[in-house]
């Protein structure tokens, strides 16, 4: 019996010690390990690739789309329609955003995609709205679009909902417009749209691109006079 008690005692003191260490090692140790070596190599993105404006407060993160309304005219109508504040540079749509059902306490947005075919009746109107707004916004006194000019990323969204980039393509789209609303030189726009499209990552994995939010950033310190 008493050396019953005293194996099972000892075989209780190593888990707990073996818990003990584990625990620091896996626990504690570990974690502040490669939150350090994160913080040293990659503090940006180990932070969330923040964005700031020109006063230093950060305006979101280089990872996650973002829509640039206008302010709602009545703000307790849930009902009312987003309207695109057209000075800026507009991301995607994000069909693929839709209201948490889950748990009403909290206004959360899930990510994903439609989900819908092709040929869905509901997707092909949803583009083609798209593609008219897409024409009917870009439009000014000098410059046309026509439906053909619209890239496909202006009328459909991400598998995420959340791309934070646009194709060149579509940013120079908007170039006329955004020039119009500003004030600025179509030719100074066109530059800052150059300067803001990323290539491919290592020169051949997907393709040119341009973020969204820090062209706006960029295009906010410009008619700033920055």
């Amino acid at each position: 019996m008493n050396n019953s008690v005293s194996g099972a005692a000892r075989l209780l003191g190593a888990g707990l010690r073996a818990l003990l260490v584990l625990t620091v090692l896996c626990g504690v140790l570990y974690p502040l390990a490669v939150t350090g070596i994160a913080q040293a190599l990659f503090r940006d993105r180990a932070n969330g690739s923040e964005i700031t404006g020109r006063d230093g407060e950060v305006v979101g993160s280089a990872l996650i789309g973002q829509r640039y309304d206008l302010p709602k005219k009545d703000p307790d109508d849930a009902d009312e329609a987003a309207r695109p504040d057209l000075r800026w540079f507009q991301p995607r749509p994000s069909a693929g955003l839709g209201s948490n059902s889950v748990n009403t306490q909290y206004a959360l947005l899930v990510s994903g995609a439609t989900n819908k075919a092709a040929d869905n009746p509901d997707l092909v109107k949803a583009v083609e709205d798209a593609k008219a707004a897409v024409v009917a916004d870009n439009t000014t006194a000098t410059y046309a679009v026509k439906p053909s000019d619209v890239p496909a990323d202006a009328v459909t969204s991400s598998g995420s909902g959340l791309d934070p980039h646009i194709s060149p393509a579509y940013a120079e789209l908007q170039v006329h417009r955004v020039a119009e609303r500003n004030g600025l030189p179509v030719d100074r726009v066109e530059r800052l749209v150059a300067d803001h499209t990323e290539g491919r990552t290592l020169g051949f994995l997907g393709e040119p691109r341009v973020n969204v939010l820090r062209l706006n950033v960029a295009l906010k310190s410009l008619t700033a006079g920055g």
